[in-house]
Order: C-alpha cells, then structure tokens, then sequence
C-alpha cells in the first residue's frame, strides 16, 4: 500500500489548485490468465500491475490522471501536473485520516497464488476433452481460466481512508458446433468472488458440457419463426436482456444528463406490478460483489423497482453532484487508469410466485429463449436486439422443436411494462459489463419471466 505520508501530500498538493475535492485511488493488482484452443495451452499469463489515479473536482468539472511510476518524485509529478492544469493557487491542509471499519462478506480459503500455473491448467484439459466428447459435430474449444487479486486503497480531501481487497475467480467455455452449413456457439461459465475453493463450487466438466450441448443443439435445430409472440425468458443469464435494456438506463451517468428513458421518473411506474429488482453489491461471494464501491463508500443492496414503480437509480459521487443526491455505492472501474463512474455490481428481479409449468401452458404459440448470446443496446432510447443462442418453440403449452437463429427485438420499457409472470426460481449469471469506466465484473440474474408481447426475429 502506499505511504500514509505520500497520500496526505498528493491530496493536500492537488488541493492547492481551484479543486474543491481530490480524490487518490491505489491499485496492486496480480492477475493469472490461463487460455486453451486446439486442446493445446495457448496463454498462461501471470502479471501484476500497480499504479495511481488521482482525480480533481471543481464544481461539476473534473480532471483525472494516472500514473505507474510510483517512486516519491512520479507521484509528486503526477499532483503537481494535476493541480497545474485545474489552475488556482490556495492553502490547505489534510484533515485526519478516518479509516473505514468493514465487515468481510465472504472469506478466501484458498489464495490464487497457492496452485501453479500447471495445477489451474489441468482443470482446462480436462474440461476440453468432455467438451469434444460430447459429438462429432463439435470442431472447436476455447477454455479459459482467470483469477484476480486486487488490492486498493482510497482516500480523499474529505478525510476518507479505505481498503479493500478483492479476490476473483472464473471459468469458461466455447464450444462451436458444425451443423446444416453453419457453425453454432455455446458457451458457459461461472464466476465468484472466491479463491480457488471457487472449484469446489462449480465444476468445469459440467460447464464444458453445457458449451457444447447448446452449440450441437443449435446445429441440429430448425430455423426460429418470426413475429409478435409471448417470449419466456429464462432464469440466470436470462437476466442479460433485464441488465442491459434497462440496468444501464438507470445508470447516473446517463440519467443525469437526461439520457435515459426513465430519467425523471422516479416514483413513477415503470413496469409491471410484478417486477422487483435490485443491484445488490453485497451478496457473500459473488462475482460482482463489493464491501466498497471505487471511491471508497460503502456498497448496498439497491431497491431498484418495486412493484414496477422506480425506487432509485445507481449513483456514483459526480453525478450524485449533478442530480442533487447521494451516492449508492455504484461507483466502479476497471483499474487505475480509468475514472469510476455509476456501474452494476448484482442486478437482478427478484423470486416471484408464479409457476414455471404454468407460465409454459398459458401460451399457445410463442417462444422459450432459454440461453440468450450477444446483442446489441441503446442506453438512451433502450432499443435492443439479442439473439437467442437456445431457443424452443412453444406449443399449446408444451415447449416442443428446438430453434436456432431467433432474437428478441424491442425496448426495455417495454419488456418491463408487459411482463405478466415470474416464477420463484432465481438463478444469477456472471460475466463482464464494458461502458465508459472500462470492464468490470457483474452479476445478473432473473426467474423465469414471461412476457406477454415481444418481437422474435427469425427465418419463418
């Protein structure tokens, strides 16, 4: 960590400008990355990185620098560089440092450095030849292997002084399958805010199994109908759809500036009176889960919706600013290069009381997206289009042919408004959300929800 010493002068040295707060944000960060293709190692990569972002309020305007050069004189440069640029000149003084007290949600039993390199690679072997066992019309497999150790240190003009440390771990799986002249993915994996005990919880043999039974069953399906149908969507990482068309629309970034669909309305009902939802940064585990968001304040479970009527929105301390609010411990970033802003850390809608069986029998001709892939989203109008990676018809209330090619078409809006069950069975999905603060990792989830109304893109 850095000198207590070092701290207090690069705040009371940026201070010296026309800013009004300063923040310091320390990163030391190891990372192992451990990459598989053509069931040969392609990557093992083990690294670290450390360096310091300083960032400069003066009003609503800011000014963010970075630096890796972590000797006496690269950080005296960097505060006096910063503090040149804001422009000013002013006394003052570092009030004391009052440290955070924080309770661990989960406790590491297993550090990632405790295995080798050839000990993490062995579950990727492993895991690849299940994948290839599973059909002839499986060509290729991607496996990847990935834990973090990240300590930080934050402190500020105010007075704050906190640290965290945050351990990952994640794997996965792609599989591509070769079937009716097209290739078809599947992928799977699973991520924790766990050491490598993270392996007693989730197996790589089952999840190599799911890649390719989703990429054979894509080229073996037919091909998707299109048009206005009910759409089931399913639990865990159905939750996509939820996370991006509406997650990011009640993102500060972009409703302080009146970019958002839901900018402005809060306390107003934005979707059915079904939905509840939540970004919960402090559930014991979890891959997007957090004791303190990146600018030091304490993270929270956050009602979003409830009963479909806006509870609040994700703010990070600048737009808190703008909007005349207080942060929700939403401020996130991907290192110390990038500034934080307001991300996600857990966002899902919460266990309803519907039944799966009868959700499925009160449709008589619609959609099952069961596992949905890529897409694309516009945070501002929420327009989207994803595509159902697997996918059944629906029947006379009986989920029947397998589909492939089928994507869901339409507004997030509009998804919420017309959600008309969900079912008790919540599942959370892992992976990584990219925006303006870089990569980070979050978590999303849902029952199974119906939507009463939606466009499928398909072939028929």
């Amino acid at each position: 960590m850095l000198d207590e010493r070092i701290v207090r002068f690069l705040l009371e040295e940026a201070m010296r400008s026309k800013a009004d707060f300063v923040e310091v944000f320390y990163e030391n960060r190891r990372v192992t990355n451990i990459t598989m293709e053509d069931s040969k190692i392609h990557s093992a990569i083990r690294g670290r990185e450390r360096g310091v972002g300083l960032r400069l309020y003066d009003g609503l305007n800011t000014i963010y620098v970075y630096t890796s050069e972590l000797t006496e004189t690269g950080l005296r440069d960097l505060a006096r560089r910063a503090a040149l640029a804001l422009g000013g000149d002013k006394d003052f003084i570092q009030p004391p440092f009052m440290p955070q007290e924080l309770k661990p949600y989960y406790e590491v039993k297993v550090l990632p450095d405790a295995w080798s390199l050839s000990e993490k690679a062995q579950f990727l072997r492993e895991a690849d030849e299940v994948a290839r066992r599973h059909s002839e019309l499986v060509s290729q497999v991607t496996l990847f292997h990935l834990d973090t150790d990240q300590e930080v240190l934050i402190a500020n003009s105010d007075g704050l002084w906190a640290q965290d440390r945050r351990i990952r771990t994640r794997f996965g799986v792609h599989a591509i399958a070769q079937g009716q002249g097209e290739l078809h993915t599947g992928f799977a994996s699973n991520g924790a805010s766990m050491g490598l005990e993270f392996y007693e919880h989730y197996n790589p043999l089952e999840m190599a199994a799911e890649a390719s039974r989703i990429a054979v069953l894509g080229a073996r399906a037919q091909y998707a109908p299109s048009g206005r149908m009910p759409v089931i969507l399913d639990n865990g990482f159905g939750g996509v759809l939820f996370h991006e068309a509406c997650g990011h629309s009640l993102e500060a970034a972009f409703i302080s500036k009146g970019n958002s669909e839901f900018a402005g309305k809060l306390g107003e009902k934005i979707a059915s009176e079904k939905v509840y939802a939540y970004d919960d940064a402090t559930i014991p585990g979890e891959w997007g889960t957090t004791r303190i968001d990146d600018e030091g304040t304490p993270t929270r479970n956050n009602l979003l919706i409830e009963g479909g009527v806006l509870k609040s929105y994700l703010i990070d301390r600048l737009h808190a600013r703008r909007m005349g609010a207080e942060s929700t411990g939403s401020a996130r970033r991907e290192s110390y290069r990038y500034a934080p802003t307001s991300r996600m850390n857990n966002t899902f809608i919460a266990a309803g009381q519907d039944s799966f069986e009868d959700m499925i029998e009160g449709i008589e001709y619609g959609l099952y997206a069961k596992t949905l892939g890529g897409g694309s989203v516009n945070p501002v109008s929420g327009d989207f289009n994803f595509q159902v990676a697997e996918g059944y018809l629906i029947e006379e209330g009986k989920i029947t042919t397998p589909l492939r090619g089928a994507s869901l078409i339409g507004k997030g809006a509009e998804v919420l408004e017309k959600i008309d069950a969900v079912s008790s069975d919540l599942k959370l999905g892992q992976g990584m959300c990219g925006a303006g603060s870089g990569m980070v990792p979050a978590s999303l989830g849902q029952p199974q929800v119906r939507v009463s109304e939606l466009t499928v893109g398909g072939r028929q």
